[in-house]
């Protein structure tokens, strides 16, 4: 055992320690996810294609998730993040020779496979470093490193494919993945009560986090056709530099998920996720009209405040309806229905826009039409909210353990 930390305040070496491995982990995705669109485009896909394979990942992810649910309550968390950590860095090895859409489908399902458990998993070591009372605020500021990785990441990406081109791009997205191994091997973990490894419907999917996650999926569906398809959309239009349209985004995001974390835990969850879902739909209006580049940035503007107050606020109502030490099935919940998201949500915009245009519908305009269509799953997101109002201002104190309650003292132990 380490020595004894207090669980008083968020920023304790152990919530650093996941802080600073996210950002690193962080980084090297949103490089790469960004670069797989275009690459299968560059490649001759269609748009539909390029929905498919920005949704493949999502198929091994879900797939993989009977097994490693129940593994993230049961085995220490911080082994099972660097073997889906060195899963990933091997997808982007294959990346980094891919010249045809099968091999480019073929490590997008490795990469998914690992993908889905480190997200979640990252989550849940952040969760168990926060004192209960301050979980709201904590994963606002747990998710400024994954702002700073989307403000540096899908620029980089962008840049360095347009400079070295995609297979050398993806061999240093491998070379990034290694460095989050790096630091992983110091970390230490939260002690705490490890449940039996069991494949159950209960150990898979934690029911009180069921309805709050379907709100996420409802918002993720829209937001996946943003980042699979505005590349390409803003090349249509003849605009340069949109990295900087995920860069601002991210930075914006600095400042607004902290607030949002800390006005979710002192004025209730409602006063978050209502307003931030109906700043998201005004983003997708403003996104289908425009057409320049102070524009997009506009969009990117509003995006993030309406996407980064309710983001973080659905995460951690999540997890503050679950009991402690069922906290990695929690964030599972919540990450299974954003993997549904992450499925549906490309193809269904890439099916759009070549329904648009064999109806002879300019391709701008596809696209344009698309992100109006997507306004009707945050509409229902929105909707459904309002319906469960009282139950999000109801949940203001923290889930206890079904065990006796822990002691206010947490210790630390390095699990190497």
């Amino acid at each position: 055992m380490g020595e004894n930390v207090k669980v008083e305040k968020i920023w304790n070496p152990i919530f650093i320690s996941v802080f600073v491995a996210s950002i690193a982990i962080s980084l090297g995705q949103n490089m790469m996810n960004t670069l797989v669109p275009k690459f299968a485009d560059s490649l001759g896909a269609t748009a539909t294609v390029v929905g498919v394979v920005a949704s493949m990942f999502t198929i091994t992810a879900l797939a993989v998730r009977p097994f490693s649910n129940p593994a993230f309550d049961s085995f220490s968390k911080k082994k099972l993040l660097i073997l889906f950590l060195a899963d990933v860095m091997i997808s982007f090895f294959i990346y980094s020779s891919a010249h045809s859409i099968p091999v480019l489908i073929v490590a997008r399902l490795m990469q998914g496979a690992g993908t889905g458990c480190i997200t979640p998993l990252l989550l849940a070591m952040a969760a168990d470093a926060l004192p209960v009372d301050k979980l709201g605020s904590g994963i606002g500021v747990y998710m400024i490193g994954g702002s700073i990785a989307q403000a540096l990441g899908p620029n980089i990406g962008l840049n360095m494919s347009a400079a070295i081109g995609y297979n050398k791009s993806f061999l240093i997205g491998a070379a990034i993945m290694f460095v989050g191994i790096l630091t992983c091997i110091p970390m230490k973990e939260v002690p705490s009560k490890k449940l039996p490894y069991r494949i159950t419907l209960k150990n898979m999917l934690a029911r009180e986090a069921i309805p709050f996650s379907f709100l996420m999926m409802m918002m993720m569906i829209a937001g996946c056709s943003i980042g699979s398809y505005i590349a390409i959309y803003a090349g249509i239009l003849g605009v340069q530099n949109i990295g900087l349209y995920f860069t601002v985004s991210a930075v914006f995001l600095l400042f607004v998920r902290p607030i949002a974390g800390k006005i979710s835990d002192t004025k209730g969850f409602d006063k978050v996720i209502l307003p931030g879902i109906l700043i998201y739909i005004v983003a997708f209006i403003m996104m289908s009209k425009a057409k320049t580049l102070p524009q997009f940035l506009l969009v990117s503007l509003v995006s993030a405040l309406g996407n980064g107050i309710a983001y973080p606020a659905i995460q951690a109502v999540s997890m503050k309806t679950v009991p402690l030490e069922r906290r990695g099935s929690g964030t599972s919940t919540n990450y299974i229905f954003v993997d549904i998201a992450n499925l549906i949500g490309p193809m269904m915009a890439g099916m759009l826009i070549d329904n648009f245009i064999a109806r002879g519908v300019p391709t701008a305009d596809a696209y344009a039409n698309t992100y109006r269509l997507m306004i009707i799953p945050l509409a229902i997101a929105f909707v459904f909210a309002f319906k469960i109002r009282k139950r999000l201002v109801g949940i203001d104190i923290p889930a206890q353990s079904i065990e006796e309650d822990e002691p206010s003292v947490i210790e630390t132990e390095d699990n190497e």
